[in-house]
């Protein structure tokens, strides 16, 4: 599995999935777009590849700004000349109660995951329908499941998961060569989930993670690295005759 002279744009390329996809798919021969909010921690990114040999840039992006995503996508096309593989990886969490949700808060979760995939897809598609890639989008297993306290979170990656299917039968109907599938990873130690946790003492946050990890039959959280494989499969040419499905990639989580 090798994604050798391709190009890829990465969405929350910064850190967690986003930077670990970066830097794999970048060891494999791609040139990366890396994009993000974060241009600090974006830059970082784009200097770890290039000290590993890799050819990468960084492009900020607001993943819910469709401007934005004009700009950043013609950057992208004029810097590497075209596209193969976007993945959005983009996102944020939020763990509340019902109640005390409130609008707004579920608007925010579901524009950064829901509508930057959304915009990703749409930009994508249109980048690579004449070439051919393949669009891969960062669900969750909270997108096949419910998950408490985690409301906007799990109809954010629910609606990530069929917006993936419907792209990749657009896509095959009308004869665009860009295959769209969905990952959908377990709890994953990145810093989103550390950061879920960051409001307890050292004991708390051990103790918090360890019920997290007892929730994987396989015995532990996954690590970055487990989503950026599955990645660079979707991404590959190994994959040629996938799309339009789900990569649940979580440890047994869903099994049970």
């Amino acid at each position: 599995m090798d994604v050798q002279g391709k190009v890829a744009l990465i969405t929350g390329g910064a850190s967690g999935i986003g930077r670990q996809a970066a830097l794999l798919l970048a060891e494999r021969g791609a040139g990366v777009a890396v994009t993000d909010i974060d241009a600090a921690g974006g830059a970082d990114t784009v200097a770890a590849i290039a000290a590993a040999g890799g050819e990468a840039a960084f492009f900020p992006l607001d993943v819910t700004d469709e401007a934005a995503w004009e700009a950043a996508m013609a950057a992208v096309l004029e810097r590497f000349g075209g596209l193969a593989i976007l993945v959005n990886s983009a996102g944020i969490e939020m763990v509340r109660k019902i109640p005390d949700t409130s609008l707004a808060d579920f608007r925010k979760v579901t524009s950064i995951n829901l509508d930057g995939t959304f915009l990703g897809t749409k930009y994508g598609m249109a980048a690579m329908r004449d070439g051919g890639g393949s669009i891969i989008n960062i669900s969750s297993i909270a997108g096949m499941i419910g998950v408490m306290r985690q409301l906007a979170y799990c109809a954010s990656k629910g609606g990530v998961r069929l917006l993936t299917k419907a792209a990749a039968m657009e896509a095959a109907h009308y004869g665009y060569k860009v295959r769209v599938n969905s990952v959908h990873p377990g709890t994953t130690d990145t810093p989103m989930v550390r950061g879920m946790v960051s409001h307890r003492d050292e004991a708390g946050q051990q103790e918090a993670l360890e019920k997290l990890r007892q929730l994987h039959p396989i015995g532990r959280l996954g690590q970055p690295m487990d989503i950026a494989n599955a990645i660079l499969f979707l991404a590959s040419d190994a994959s040629d005759f996938v799309t339009g499905t789900e990569l649940v990639v979580d440890g047994g989580y869903t099994a049970q």
